[in-house]
């Protein structure tokens, strides 16, 4: 059956094997978040599942050929997830721990990185280019991940703050210790002896990148004056972006930290959280577009086999060991960090499972390594950080929300949602039973405001839709009457 399946694919004209593909992509990512919404897993993981299984070692649904022709997933799928994550780089709130929000980050991304790096060309004997891209690769984490959690459980507090600013930090420095490993791994691989040059032109790169993606949001805030719609405000942003990601590409750097940048000179000159809103409500089909193509590459076979360019472990064991070895990295780091910081002794024993995640800004990365690096060594790239990335966001998210409990960033007591001094007071004393039921009436009361995590963005969404249709009704009651 499914033979003849991929002949008739092989048969249809390429328009719509384009577009067939593309709904099946769609359809397969969402059908896959059905079973993990089951077992309470993140949308990641579903999508990443899903890539798999309709890639060429299960049911081989994708041709070759549009897999490859949505190369520029990557770059797009970078540019909204660091856009959005822009938003965090408020100086009102950097202004209060901005320092010791950076020492926490770069020791705990520091620390990530060398345990990695010492894991992979010291102990397991790896290629010296394989080792130092894909030690620079362990400094980042899943902003997306984060934040549907505690969105999620409407915590709050220091903990949750200091948490959301080092997630945000933590992807600077992963794009600039990538920016440096990927060009010292092409001359390691090409022959070329390392120079500075190949240190400094990543630096001078990207600070080019940060200082064009500020230019960019300032040009973004002069397109989107207050009598703007909603609706010419997502289409101007959008446009912004893919220009921005097209220039990037023009010159193969990476457009993460000018995205970033953007995101936050808009948000510090605009004050505008609502565009992000609509961008976070629009975003998903093309992110799940993203993940399932990532993982449509996944290779199965090289997984379970050595690649002699690199090693002579096979990647499986590899992908478990760098796993584990960065959850380690990243918890002493954060520890150690913490602790530097002068940071209380929950935040320091809790902060590290929060930083577990890593799938929204380290697959794109590790695309855009195996597109630079080529060959063996690229696909074993994509793969280690693949296969790792499903077990990531496994654990990662029930380990963020288990250090958001025990920090007391938010309670499933009810004594803690609805503190019994706050019940209105009674002339007639009450039971037991009536007082739970007028808890549980406070609680219902509060459900709308923290339970649906999507609800703002979904608003922001509809306002610009009826802000669109209110405005387009003379003109359709026009063309009716001109009918008549």
């Amino acid at each position: 059956m499914l033979d003849k399946l991929h002949e008739l694919l092989a048969q249809m004209p390429p328009v719509a094997t384009v577009i067939i593909s593309i709904a099946c992509m769609l359809f397969f990512g969402f059908a896959m978040t059905r079973l993990t919404k089951l077992l309470k897993l993140p949308n990641v993981t579903a999508y990443i599942l899903a890539g798999i299984l309709i890639g060429p070692y299960c049911l081989d649904l994708i041709p070759s050929n549009v897999v490859q022709g949505m190369d520029f997933l990557s770059d797009i799928a970078l540019a909204l997830i660091s856009f959005t994550t822009g938003e965090f780089f408020k100086i009102s709130i950097l202004k209060k721990n901005g320092p010791r929000v950076a020492l926490i980050t770069l020791c705990e991304a520091g620390a990530a990185s060398v345990v990695i790096f010492v894991l992979s060309y010291f102990v397991l004997n790896l290629q010296l280019g394989f080792s130092i891209v894909l030690s620079a690769l362990a400094a980042a984490t899943a902003p997306a991940s984060t934040m549907m959690t505690i969105r999620q459980t409407g915590a709050k507090g220091d903990f949750v703050n200091t948490l959301l600013q080092v997630v945000a930090l933590d992807n600077i420095v992963a794009l600039l210790a990538y920016g440096i490993a990927i060009s010292v791994a092409v001359s390691l691989g090409s022959g070329e002896s390392i120079s500075a040059n190949s240190v400094l032109m990543p630096l001078l790169s990207n600070l080019g990148v940060l200082i064009l993606g500020g230019l960019f949001g300032l040009f973004m805030k002069l397109l989107m004056p207050k009598k703007r719609s909603t609706d010419n405000r997502l289409i101007i942003s959008i446009a912004l972006l893919f220009a921005f990601c097209g220039i990037c590409a023009l010159f193969d750097i990476s457009p993460l930290l000018g995205c970033m940048s953007m995101g936050t000179v808009y948000i510090n000159i605009s004050g505008d959280d609502k565009l992000f809103k609509q961008l976070n409500y629009f975003s998903p089909p093309i992110l799940l577009l993203f993940f399932v193509r990532s993982s449509v590459n996944f290779r199965l076979d090289t997984l379970f086999s050595s690649v002699g360019s690199i090693g002579t472990l096979p990647l499986i064991v590899v992908g478990l060991l760098y796993f584990g070895v960065r959850i380690l990295g990243k918890y002493a780091g954060a520890f150690t960090g913490s602790i530097l910081a002068g940071k209380e002794k929950r935040v320091r024993n809790l902060l590290g499972l929060a930083l577990i995640p890593q799938a929204g800004v380290a697959i794109p990365l590790a695309a855009m390594g195996a597109r630079a690096l080529g060959g063996e060594i690229g696909i074993a790239l994509e793969t280690v950080i693949l296969a790792s990335a499903i077990l990531y966001e496994i654990v990662g998210p029930a380990c963020a929300k288990l250090s958001l409990y025990y920090s007391g960033s938010y309670s499933d007591k009810l004594e803690d949602l609805v503190p019994e001094e706050e019940l209105p007071p009674s002339d007639q004393p009450r039971t037991e039973v009536e007082l739970l039921i007028e808890r549980i009436q406070k609680i219902q009361e509060q459900i709308p405001a923290t339970a649906t995590f999507n609800e703002e963005n979904e608003e922001a969404f509809d306002e610009a839709a009826e802000e669109h249709y209110i405005a387009t009704r003379p003109t359709m009651r026009h063309l009716h009457s001109n009918k008549k």
